[in-house]
Formats: C-alpha cells, structure tokens, sequence
C-alpha cells in the first residue's frame, strides 16, 4: 500500500465527529485523509522539533507565553518583533539576563529571531544578539526583484548572494544561520529561486525557512521541495494559505490557514520531511488580521488551536511511517 492510498483509507466522518465534540464552536473539521482509526501502535521514529511563534499570542506578556511553549509540544520559542507581536521588544526591556532567568524557569530556549521588518541586508547587530540569547536562526525575506524566470532569475539570485556576503560574516562569526523565507512579492518566492538560492549559498551560513503558505498548494510539489533542498532546510511554518491572511474573514475561515483547518494535505509534506529526517525548526503558524493580535481571545485558546493542528500532523507523521514499514501490495 502506498502511502497516498493509506492516508485516503483513513475514516475521516469518524474523526470530525470526535474532533467536533472536542473544540466545539470553532471546530470546522476539514482534516484532509485523516481519521481517528489509524492504527498508533506504531511510532515514527523522527518527530518535528517544534518551535513556537510569540506572534500567535500577540502582544501577551513573555511571562504569560514561557508556560505555553511546552503545552504546544515544543521546546523553543521564535521571538517575533512588532508590527506581528512585540516579545523581541520585551526582550530589550526585560534585559537579556532576566529574559534568560526567564527561560531556565520555563526550562524553554530561543531557537529563532523573526526579523523581516530589519530585511536580509542589515542582520549583523542581530546577529550578535541571536548568539546572546542562544538562538540559532534569524529569519527574514528575500527581498529583490519581482517576477524573474529562467536565467535572469538565477542572475538576480547570485547577485542577492553577493550582497549577504558581510551579513555571512557575521553569522559566521557568531554561530547562527540565516534563514531566508519565501516570501510573495520577494525575489525569493518561487520553487526555483528557492532551488537557486540553496544552491548559490552551499557552504555559507543560510537555511531556508521554508513557508507552504506562500507556494502553489500543491502538497507534491512542496513534498518535492522538502526532498530537493534536504539539510539546506532550516525551518518550515506548518502554515497553509487557506483563505488568506490580507482582509477581516470570520475566525472559522482564518483558521483555515491552519494545518488540519484548511485543504491543504500535510500528509505528503510530513512524509517528505520524515523522509530526509528534517533537523530543524518546525513552526505551527498563521496570521491574524488585524496583525498583532492573538489569534484567539485567550492564551488558552491559542494554546490549545495549536495543538489541535498538531495532533493532525502527527497523524500524518503516524501514517508516514506506517506506510514505510508497511510492503507494498
């Protein structure tokens, strides 16, 4: 059995009606190919290493998010900056030896610093400040020209290369990678600039930060992708376009960017990344609108959208696995 037909034998009418029952009103179920009879006798023996986006609580207190990060699974935490949340400005408040007082507490790291309002040209200051807080990423956008194809697109794409040389430097200097999201409307946003930049930047200090949302939904070309760029891949935002990001929708439709909330099909993407035994970041991810607030009323219930997003994926990650140790009919 291969593992597409498996994930499509699984009893979706099941699922949605457990699934319902436990995340009430806002539960709309559109789980793709997954269900509640999947066998869990056996367990992957790869797991996402998740960290969690500040962003999705808005501007909620450090203090109130550090209890969180172990609820959603995950051990690190991605500090994101004003206008999406404001926790990289708490940390200059707080000071970096009570943020780090802070971590030991909650017994949480800093795995990332999301920085696209600073762009890929002027992280050297960040850098450094990454390294203080023993974060291993920096995460921007790609910016440069639009709409290039063919052999302008991998000229503009050396020339990006060129450019980050001092920005190398210093992530060089002080141990932590760059991480270069493919953003619309960036110079970095299609399969192939991805292809390009991973390529044109073999040996230096970049990884991509790898976000579905802003590709073709399509979960073999993604799974493809995960596939090609292999140990290049720094994170990836479990993060689905759904109905979009740029207006006010109801909350059942901005949830849809969610994983398990909207159409597209997780189950090939976390194949791809059991496959290569993916060592990064994992990030559970969407945007609210308006930006910089929590994507739900309460912590709580942000705390527990995520992991209902998660517990999706680690169906998908189940049915992976099942699907290797099972032989093929």
């Amino acid at each position: 059995m291969n593992f597409s037909t498996q994930a499509n034998s699984l009893n979706r009418r099941q699922f949605c009606r457990t699934a319902a029952a436990a995340t009430a009103a806002l539960a709309v179920c559109p789980l793709p190919n997954i269900g509640a009879a999947e066998d869990t006798s056996k367990k992957p023996n790869w797991q996402p290493r998740y960290v969690l986006g500040s962003s999705m609580y808005g501007t909620t207190a450090l203090a109130e998010i550090l209890p969180e990060v172990h609820k959603t699974g995950a051990e690190y935490i991605d500090l994101w900056p004003r206008r999406h949340g404001n926790q990289r400005e708490q940390v200059d408040e707080l000071g970096v030896d009570r943020y780090l007082e802070m971590l030991a507490v909650a017994k949480v790291k800093t795995g990332a610093i999301s920085r696209f309002d600073l762009g890929p040209f002027k992280l050297r200051d960040e850098l450094a400040f990454a390294a203080r807080l023993r974060a291993s990423v920096v995460i921007c956008a790609g910016n440069g020209p639009k709409n290039l194809t063919g052999a302008k697109l991998k000229e503009a794409v050396a020339e990006f290369v060129k450019k980050l040389e001092p920005q190398f430097a210093a992530a060089e200097k002080h141990g932590v990678t760059i991480g270069i999201e493919n953003h619309a409307d960036n110079l970095i946003d299609s399969p192939d600039s991805i292809r390009w930049l991973a390529e044109l930047t073999a040996g230096k200090p970049l990884g991509i930060a790898l976000s579905p949302y802003h590709l073709p939904q399509d979960p073999q070309l993604i799974a493809k992708l995960i596939t090609d760029l292999g140990d290049r891949l720094s994170l990836i935002y479990a993060w689905e376009h759904g109905a979009g990001s740029k207006e006010k929708l109801p909350k059942e439709q901005e949830l849809t960017q969610l994983p398990g909330r909207g159409k597209l099909d997780f189950c090939p993407i976390m194949a791809a990344l059991v496959k290569t035994n993916f060592q990064g970041f994992t990030e559970i991810f969407m945007h609210p609108v308006p930006r910089g607030i929590p994507i739900l009323p309460t912590t709580a219930e942000v705390t527990a959208e995520i992991n209902r997003s998660r517990e999706y994926l680690a169906k998908c990650s189940l049915a992976a696995a099942n699907a290797t140790a099972t032989p093929a009919e």
